[in-house]
């Protein structure tokens, strides 16, 4: 090292004097800390003291022939056939830089002066500290898509799919992805906003994206009614299957009552066992309590009772869906039957629009005593 700041010494005598001199000491990463490698590199076949080495190369600055100019006056050197071959867009900065002597002036501005350190080490080892990683990862992921290094942009990307994305940078990550064209994580950042709209939409970040970045603002609202109307939609379906689900097995343990018996009721001509195998129909118990009601109560007419005009609905909803009147055990199966000619045109297709619907939710093992669903479907149309 002494002998590469004494050659770095006599190269400044001979250069400008607003070149600066000596590199500085070795930072931390000479230390013993853990030091992360890219994803891929820790199996490939370089050994750990060749990548030592390349790391000793950029801390020592031996024979270094670039200086890099960070903000506030900061200097990093680096080697030109190292740094340009492993970024294109620095091989044409070097092409074009102003020269000392040997010595090639860029100048890397906008980030934080350690961020384009931890960036420069990168280029020579692919090598990084874990908490420089956590410090600084939303201006590596500008560095790699602005100096075309696609490790480190792939890298950057991993760490924040995998723990660094946070309700605190989703937002910047989410308008820096779409502008240097990270197609996953701007869906990923996207989804988290989404789903932390409520938390987010006060924060200084979103407001500092409407001022920004007002049509994108927008469209993350518009993304947030359109999710927030599917949901929605998604409950109303899902709670409609639930009914026409109920619906098809009410249906099918009235036949069971009317045809085998169940507990307490039975067919006419069949005596009740009161050791009846247990009931495999859930709707069963509860069909039987409005039967029973409907047997003795006053008011059977349609609307004179609401546990009746529901018996009335489910004993039309049968006659429908049966697949043979003549040979049904179910009460009034028939007269509904004939009564259906005689019905209006709207109530006809509110009717089958119900059957059909009903009938979809038992696609498979649909009970031989009902109407196959294509025939309602064409009906229907």
């Amino acid at each position: 090292m002494v002998t590469g700041c004494v050659e770095l010494h006599q190269s400044f005598k001979a250069a400008d004097s607003t070149v600066p001199i000596p590199p500085p000491v070795p930072s931390k990463s000479d230390g013993h800390q853990k030091r992360y490698v890219a994803p891929g590199i820790e199996h490939s076949c370089v050994s750990t003291a060749t990548r030592d080495m390349w790391d000793r190369l950029f801390n020592d600055g031996y024979k270094a022939n670039v200086v890099i100019y960070t903000d506030n006056g900061g200097i990093i050197y680096a080697h030109a056939n190292i740094i340009g071959t492993a970024s294109t867009v620095i091989k044409g900065m070097l092409k074009q830089a102003k020269r000392h002597g040997k010595w090639h002036a860029i100048s890397i501005r906008g980030v934080p002066h350690d961020a384009v350190r931890v960036f420069i080490r990168f280029l020579y080892s692919a090598c990084y500290e874990k908490e420089e990683m956590n410090e600084f990862i939303m201006h590596l992921l500008l560095l790699s898509h602005a100096y075309v290094v696609p490790q480190l942009k792939r890298l950057c990307e991993w760490h924040l799919e995998h723990g660094l994305l946070n309700t605190e940078n989703v937002i910047d990550v989410f308008q820096l992805a779409l502008l240097c064209d990270f197609p996953r994580l701007s869906v990923i950042s996207h989804r988290m906003i989404m789903n932390h709209f409520k938390e987010l939409y006060a924060t200084e970040a979103w407001i500092a994206m409407q001022k920004s970045h007002p049509f994108l603002e927008k469209e993350l609202r518009d993304s947030v009614i359109i999710e927030e109307n599917m949901r929605k939609d998604r409950i109303r379906k899902c709670n409609e299957r639930r009914i026409y689900s109920q619906l098809y097995e009410a249906m099918e343990a009235l036949v069971h009552i009317c045809r085998d018996g169940c507990k307490t009721i039975g067919p006419h001509d069949k005596d009740f066992k009161p050791n009846h195998a247990p009931c495999n129909y859930q709707a069963c118990k509860g069909l039987e309590s409005l039967i029973r009601h409907f047997a003795g109560c006053k008011l059977k007419v349609p609307g004179g009772c609401v546990h009746c005009k529901r018996m009335w609905q489910l004993l039309e909803l049968h006659s429908r869906v049966c697949a043979d009147s003549d040979q049904c055990r179910v009460p009034l199966c028939r007269n509904f039957k004939e009564k259906m000619e005689k019905q209006s045109k709207k109530d006809e297709v509110r009717w089958k629009l119900l059957v059909r619907n009903m009938l979809g939710t038992k696609i498979i093992g649909r009970s031989p005593f009902f109407l196959p669903v294509t025939s309602s479907s064409s009906s229907v149309s």
